[in-house]
């Protein structure tokens, strides 16, 4: 007669078998982020040219990116979504970048009438923007935007400001986009950083 109160052990080769998978699966991860992040970026489109309103008031457009590399955002300053996730993300890029003047960091509203250059440059000082900015908050009229978001950096702008994109754009010298991250993602800013450093050794 079978022991119904005979403790049951899980199989133990069956546990082995699944961490070996878990642990495989990992590694191909890790190395697969190891090698995008060592591979130089291509170039996936062009931005057109445009201006907008900085949060010091005075115009930043395309001319104010070129011979810089910039990683642009978008975000909206009464966003309790993930605007703060991707302003501490964002905030790690542009510490760990202070020392050159080659790298600067773009967050353009989707909110422009809330987010007016004066209510930006607060949210810039409450980030610890230093001056002269490396971090630009920009305004511009809500078509403006759309128009910059879908035909220059090929990202959804629909039901803005709530659903707005949350991808960091690396844009090189040229006002060439070389790549899309996550905002929302920690882990990708090392990934960010060496393709920064890529690029930057593009430059003269």
């Amino acid at each position: 007669m079978a022991d119904n109160n005979r403790p049951h052990f899980p199989n133990v080769t069956l546990i082995i078998a699944v961490m070996l998978i878990v642990f495989t699966a990992l590694a191909l991860f890790v190395i697969r982020w190891a090698n995008i992040s060592k591979t130089t970026p291509p170039v996936l489109a062009t931005l057109p040219d445009f201006t907008f309103t900085s949060h010091e008031n005075k115009p930043f457009g395309l001319a104010d990116m070129k011979g810089k590399i910039s990683v642009v955002d978008f975000i909206f300053t009464n966003c309790h979504g993930p605007c703060p996730i991707m302003a501490v993300n964002m905030g790690e890029l542009y510490r760990d970048f202070a020392s050159t003047d080659k790298v600067q960091f773009v967050s353009i509203s989707v909110d422009p009438e809330r987010d007016t250059p004066a209510v930006l440059k607060e949210y810039a000082l409450q980030k610890g923007v230093d001056a002269p900015p490396r971090w630009i908050f920009l305004n511009a009229p809500l078509d403006d935007v759309i128009w910059l978001t879908e035909k220059g950096f090929l990202l959804p702008a629909e039901d803005l400001p709530g659903n707005h994109t949350t991808k960091f754009v690396l844009v090189d010298q040229l006002g060439q986009i070389r790549g899309y991250f996550d905002g929302t993602d920690g882990d990708l800013m090392r990934v960010i950083k060496e393709q920064i450093k890529m690029i930057a050794r593009e430059m003269p």
